[in-house]
């Protein structure tokens, strides 16, 4: 008796508080269905706050922390070993708790966007802005743009979520927090517009833009109360000495492409490299960038940490010649190394340092030369960055706004339009894809293509898909495969490892290996599983025909964006033909 005493009341309380969360659900769900639009505007005042305040608390952090840890003054053996140790603990935290807190940031918020429906975990958010912080402060040259973008998408995403908004809704939220995050980090709330609907929406007519402006200029109130209305840099005023300097700028434009290109391919081979190594040494990898950048650090401490003292000092013509080809150079290796190795940080801040310091360099040397034609070295820097953010981030109208927004001066605007739309022209002559959809491309995340994403209301693979029943493992030998795929009647199979879906093979391959004298031979020998052929559900028919017919096969694997190894089904010709109605009749 006694215990039924004890149990009833804990249940009936249990109860009754159970019913009250129904209840409750129950009428924020009716309220979200016939107030979503209303909800959604004041969640975006809402994430344009919080952001701002979690953008500013990132820039005092990383300052403070870092100015402690390597002070100017401070011993070399400080500069050695902070970025060592702070390279170390956080490749094993990246590693072992936020795996999905590594790189830049952007690549990422767009494959949430396009592949995960828009979902960022808190975890992820969490471990973000913390790796990357530490990252920072420990004197890696990594850039906090794109971490805070990332952060800011994520805080969007967890309260869209929270709020129980519908899917669309939530992927709706992703911009607008990345927005918010660009506006608090650079004071540029115009040019946090541009950048988000430019780079991570992909279209600058998206029904999203008036909430990304709203967040924007909440993000950018926020960072104004908190910090004061102070640009990012303190900047001269700009003078166009002679027109004959366009052509010097120009100059610059053409430099400044191939900069990018440089650092481009250079950080993409090395990340490629490190991507090849095995996967248990992944959370030590990280150490290799802190070590090399604790080496140059020993010597040439300015090249530590963001840098954006250094790009100051650049601007208003306080840096000599040689220091500045010196950072250009180590600056490029360093954080190529440092991003590839698996650090969290971003590119978005040392494409500015980049452009400035190259800037300063053919400033300098210009007015050497051409003493009564050419403005000072600090003038070709502000261009430069500019020059360099539109050649490395392929945002050219985001670039030229910035910069403007930086300087509040229209006179910078023709230069600066001469020399990134060289540099951007360059750029995309020898680096044909944006160095963003590369990273994440190398990390199995395909993003679309601006051609994929305007193709809505076209017949797509996810149409004309089925589940893919019949799949050949990696371990069969070619003879194996042959006597496996006699019981069906297809004519291709996708290659199956415990990573999921490595390639595609066709039964004129394996009947050529066979003949061939490769009988012995494992499938997973015959294909790459870095570059096969594939299509997503989102893709266009016609496309799917397209590769079809490059790659001779009448089968084609149907893969996840967020991972090109989960295979989601199959697309064959035979079924393309059927939806179009042009397929054999089965009744015949």
């Amino acid at each position: 008796m006694s215990d039924a005493l004890d149990t009833d009341p804990p249940e009936a309380g249990e109860s009754a508080s159970n019913k009250w969360r129904d209840g409750s659900s129950r009428q924020w769900n009716a309220f979200l269905r016939e107030r979503e639009e209303q909800v959604f505007l004041v969640l975006t005042l809402l994430i344009g706050a919080l952001v701002g305040l979690l953008v500013v608390a990132f820039i005092l952090v990383t300052e403070r922390f870092g100015a402690r840890l390597y002070p100017a003054g401070g011993a070399a053996w400080r500069r050695l070993l902070v970025p060592v140790a702070g390279s170390l603990a956080m490749g094993y935290l990246l590693y072992r708790f936020f795996p999905d807190a590594r790189g830049s940031g952007v690549p990422q918020t767009k494959a949430a966007l396009y592949a995960r429906g828009g979902r960022i975990s808190l975890r992820t958010v969490i471990g973000k802005f913390f790796c990357t912080s530490a990252s920072l402060a420990s004197g890696l040259p990594l850039g906090r743009e794109g971490p805070a973008v990332q952060v800011g998408a994520g805080i969007a995403s967890v309260l869209g979520r929270k709020l129980g908004l519908r899917p669309e809704k939530i992927k709706a939220l992703v911009p607008v927090g990345a927005a918010a995050a660009i506006a608090a980090a650079f004071n540029t709330p115009l040019a946090a517009v541009l950048f988000t609907l430019e780079e991570v929406v992909g279209d600058l007519h998206a029904p999203v833009l008036g909430s990304v402006v709203l967040a924007s200029a909440t993000s950018w109130a926020m960072l104004r109360l908190l910090l004061g209305n102070d640009p990012l840099f303190q900047v001269p005023q700009y003078q166009l000495v002679h027109p004959g300097e366009l052509g010097i700028y120009a100059v610059l434009g053409v430099a400044g492409g191939f900069v990018s290109v440089a650092f481009t391919k250079l950080l993409l081979w090395m990340r490629a490299r490190f991507l090849r190594f095995p996967k248990k040494t992944v959370w030590f990898q990280p150490v290799v960038g802190g070590l090399m950048v604790g080496v140059m650090g020993w010597f040439v401490p300015q090249l530590l940490g963001v840098g954006y003292k250094h790009v100051g000092e650049v601007l208003n013509g306080r840096m000599a010649l040689k220091l500045m080809i010196l950072l250009l150079v180590l600056k490029l290796v360093s954080v190529a190394m440092s991003y590839a190795s698996g650090n969290a940080g971003g590119i978005f801040g040392p494409s500015l340092f980049l452009g400035a310091m190259l800037g300063g360099v053919v400033g300098t040397v210009a007015q050497h030369f051409l003493p009564n034609y050419v403005a000072s070295p600090g003038a070709y820097a502000l261009v430069g960055m500019g020059t360099a953010f539109a050649g490395i981030v392929r945002a050219p109208m985001t670039s030229v706004v910035m910069i403007f927004e930086i300087t509040r001066d229209y006179a910078v605007i023709v230069p600066l339009m001469i020399s990134s739309l060289v540099s951007f022209f360059i750029s995309s002559r020898f680096q044909k894809e944006p160095i963003y959809e590369v990273l994440a491309h190398q990390d199995g995340i395909h993003l679309p293509k601006a051609e994929t994403r305007q193709q809505e209301g076209q017949r797509q693979v996810v149409q004309a898909m089925r589940e893919a029943t019949e799949v050949l493992g990696a371990d069969l030998t070619v003879q194996q495969a042959l006597e496996k795929s006699k019981a069906g009647g297809i004519h291709a199979w996708p290659v199956v490892d415990e990573r999921g879906v490595i390639g595609v093979i066709s039964l004129r391959s394996l009947q050529r290996a066979n003949s061939d004298g490769s009988a012995d031979k494992r499938l997973s020998e015959l294909v790459d599983p870095t570059d096969f052929p594939h299509v997503h559900p989102d893709h266009s028919l016609h496309l799917a025909l397209d590769r079809m017919g490059a790659s001779q096969l009448d089968l084609l694997p149907v893969v996840n964006r967020a991972n090109v190894h989960q295979l989601e089904g199959v697309v064959t010709l035979q079924d393309v033909l059927a939806l179009y109605g042009v397929g054999p009749n089965e009744s015949e």
